[in-house]
């Protein structure tokens, strides 16, 4: 199997928003295979330009991403089950393609890794750019361009799959079935890194504040894509109670 990494820009996080910029990458390959924008069928809001500095004028004159000439290829590349695409949180990643009518058949969610290998809570937050300080990544690219954070997430990915590998004593193979098989299942996620109870574990906000634990997940339910970590961990511990 060939393993590529890869990252979108859009116009925002919803099942209508598209994609305006997607880099790919080939594992151990210094040449991207893609890295473009386009112009989305919609305006850019400020609110998105305004993480990564994508704005309405720098893709005026691009192509609509499936009316590109490199659409076919990249739903080729996703929907070919010899490939495995990883992505940091690629659930929302995953959604942008299936609103560009793409299904990709093989991912690996290095966010989803990151938090399920951490059971003693080394990490405060599970963002990319957080780990790439927090694992010491000595790398020269700014943040929130989507080339540049592939760049940030091949790193992240060699950290993640050598660990499974020395912690089970196993293939890099069988490492690679344990991250497709984290991915594609709920992860308990043990700690606040956000609010009031940042910084706290979610048992601890049990104990003190159910009825925090209670509305955030009635705003999870709000607005569930991307969302089914959360979802499932708060309704797991609000169980216990």
């Amino acid at each position: 199997m060939k393993i590529y990494f890869f990252d979108t820009e859009t116009t925002g996080n919803t099942a209508e928003d598209k994609i305006i910029q997607l880099a790919i990458k080939e594992r151990a390959i210094a040449k991207p295979v893609l890295n473009e924008l386009f112009k989305p069928p919609m305006p850019i809001p400020h609110e998105a330009s305004a993480v990564h500095h994508i704005s309405n004028k720098k893709v005026e004159t691009k192509p609509l991403f499936q009316e590109s000439s490199h659409y076919e290829m990249v739903k080729e590349m996703f929907e070919n089950a010899d490939n495995i695409f990883v992505a940091h949180n690629v659930a929302f990643d995953k959604q942008m393609l299936v609103n560009e009518n793409i299904n990709p058949a093989n991912t690996v969610c290095t966010l989803k890794v990151a938090r399920a290998l951490d059971v003693k809570n080394t990490f405060t937050n599970y963002r990319l750019q957080y780990l790439r300080y927090a694992l010491d990544m000595e790398l020269e690219v700014p943040a929130h361009d989507a080339l540049a954070d592939v760049l940030v997430l091949e790193q992240l990915f060699e950290y993640l799959l050598n660990r499974i590998i020395t912690e089970n004593n196993c293939s890099e193979e069988e490492a690679l079935e344990k991250m497709m098989r984290i991915t594609n299942e709920p992860v308990l996620i043990r700690s606040i890194d956000f609010g009031k109870h940042k910084g706290k574990t979610t048992e601890e906000v049990l104990a003190v504040d159910k009825g925090y634990l209670e509305w955030l997940l009635a705003e999870k339910l709000k607005k569930p894509m991307g969302e089914e970590d959360w979802i499932f961990s708060l309704k797991k511990y609000l169980s216990k109670s």
